[in-house]
């Protein structure tokens, strides 16, 4: 999403080209299309490299600034300083912004009341973020922005959000007041600015992400990941012993075989099955419709790669820093997957809307639910896909894309709740219902994405009007037709049976247990 996003811009550009009528008459339109993707290939490419460098630093970072060998000051100055070297390196003056956004927040907290800090900041970062993104795309020369500054800024305001909602809640709120997720997360006292900057701007997230939480930042750097986790890192698990600190290596090869992989994958496919042709006039006119569905599935499968690529990287840079250890698994296998931002398998064979929401972009999922979707009093969904759009950006084919999601999400809930018991009776009968879910969760997804690739809202209404906006009457009717009990109702009902567990905010099992 944030490095690759100029490569996004220049395919759609590339077709409102191609389909006005003044590339007929010069080539000037044409030139510049040419070297706009020239200079976005270009800063992409630029990115990669920072990223490759990041990650050897990382190396560096774990073996020769181990907390064992160095004080947690010196790991925040030189994570920090390495952060704004890269940010620079790749996006020049603009990454100031990166400085200027988490300067006027922390000043906020300061001043501010612990009380109310949390609301200030959410306006105020997100309104910095906004205009930053609207001024980017309709003030100022595509070409000029191409490397898209604004990416890191989305993760530096979920970070920022996050650690005043955090501080707010362990300051401000009595205990009996939070969820077991906010007790773990609850920041006790406030951030020195030195750990504000390296939490925000350190050379592990600065460029792609992924957010993480703030007292997980902090226990890494000092060497205590189990801190305020309160877990037991000694003893043996099915007779293997388990180490304080194991080494990530494994892990990494593994996510940059993975990146190697994908961005195989999508250099190999992106180019043979463009998302553009499912609103081009000849193809809507001759094709038949289970074909145009066949190809709406192929072509948006290739457009996943480059997410893999992105968020896999900036997860195994983290990992080589000794960042992201979450325990061990019931084999005694060190798990890397903290900060993880997506599970390839998972999303590829979902087989609802949201357990393929709950494993793609994963840490962005996180930062709504807790931001937002907790603490939200009227219409939860509604707010978390509005704010979900605010924070993606200024093209209006965000907003339709998460204005259609609103819909599929209430629908999906409804067959869950109302169909899915009568499956559940007999192994054929639930394979039958998981083979049927996956092929329309599928469907919708790609239904549901297609004005966030394409960006205009001209294009992205041409697409709906081909598909005569079935899945939208569709989902409407059904999330009209098929009763659902209020959340709080829901809630209630599984406070018995799901147990707290110390890992609710950031494992599996929370993603599985709650139902929303």
């Amino acid at each position: 999403m944030y490095s690759l996003s100029g490569h996004k811009r220049c395919r759609s550009l590339e077709f409102e080209f191609v389909s006005s009528p003044v590339v007929e008459t010069g080539e000037i339109c044409i030139l510049e299309l040419e070297k706009f993707c020239i200079i976005s290939l270009t800063y992409q490419w630029i990115l990669c490299i920072c990223q490759l460098c990041a990650l050897l630093t990382a190396v560096w970072f774990r073996l020769y600034l181990h907390p064992s060998k160095t004080s947690p000051f010196v790991r925040h100055v030189v994570a920090t300083l390495l952060g704004i070297y890269f940010a620079l390196f790749c996006f020049g003056w603009y990454a100031l912004h990166f400085l200027l956004q988490s300067g006027i927040t922390y000043g906020i907290m300061i001043l501010t009341g612990v009380e109310h800090m949390h609301k200030y900041c959410l306006v105020v970062a997100l309104g910095y973020l906004s205009f930053c993104q609207i001024t980017r795309v309709y003030v100022f020369d595509y070409g000029m922005y191409s490397a898209d500054f604004t990416g890191p800024m989305m993760v530096i305001t979920q970070k920022i959000t996050s650690v005043a909602f955090e501080i707010h809640d362990g300051m401000a709120r009595k205990e009996d007041q939070l969820n077991q997720s906010q007790k773990l997360l609850a920041i006790r006292r406030m951030p020195s600015l030195l750990e504000y900057f390296s939490y925000n701007c350190n050379f592990m997230g600065i460029l792609a992400g992924p957010t993480c939480s703030y007292n997980d930042y902090i226990a890494f750097i000092e060497g205590t990941p189990y801190r305020h986790r309160d877990l037991e890192t000694k003893g043996k698990v099915n007779g293997k012993s388990r180490l304080n600190d194991p080494s990530p290596n494994t892990e990494v090869i593994r996510k940059l075989a993975t990146c190697f992989i994908s961005l195989l994958v999508f250099l190999s496919v992106c180019k043979v099955c463009p998302v553009e042709r499912n609103v081009d006039d000849d193809f809507i006119a001759t094709t038949p419709f289970y074909a145009q569905v066949v190809y709406l599935y192929l072509s948006m499968l290739t457009t996943r790669p480059k997410y893999y690529f992105v968020w896999t990287l900036a997860d195994a840079i983290n990992n080589a820093a000794g960042f992201g250890f979450n325990g061990y698994d019931s084999n005694g296998l060190p798990r890397w997957d903290l900060i993880s931002n997506l599970r390839i398998m998972n999303i590829e064979l979902a087989t609802s809307f949201k357990v393929f929401l709950d494993n793609w972009n994963i840490q962005t999922a996180h930062w709504l639910k807790r931001v937002c979707y907790e603490r939200c009093p009227y219409n939860p969904t509604a707010a978390t896909f509005l704010l979900s759009a605010m924070w993606h950006g200024a093209y209006p084919g965000y907003y339709l894309t998460f204005l259609t999601g609103i819909v599929i999400t209430l629908a999906a809930r409804a067959v869950r709740h109302n169909v899915r018991p009568y499956f559940l009776g007999s192994p054929t009968l639930k394979f039958v219902y998981d083979v049927i879910t996956w092929a329309a969760t599928q469907i919708a997804i790609c239904y549901t994405v297609v004005p966030f690739v394409l960006l205009s809202v001209g294009p992205s209404l041409k697409f709906y009007r081909s598909w005569y906006f079935c899945i939208h009457i569709g989902c409407i009717l059904l999330a009209i037709a098929l009763p659902v009990k209020p959340r709080h109702l829901r809630l209630k009902e599984q406070q018995p049976a799901v147990q707290p567990s110390l890992e609710s905010t950031d494992s599996n099992s929370n993603q599985k247990q709650k139902a929303t």
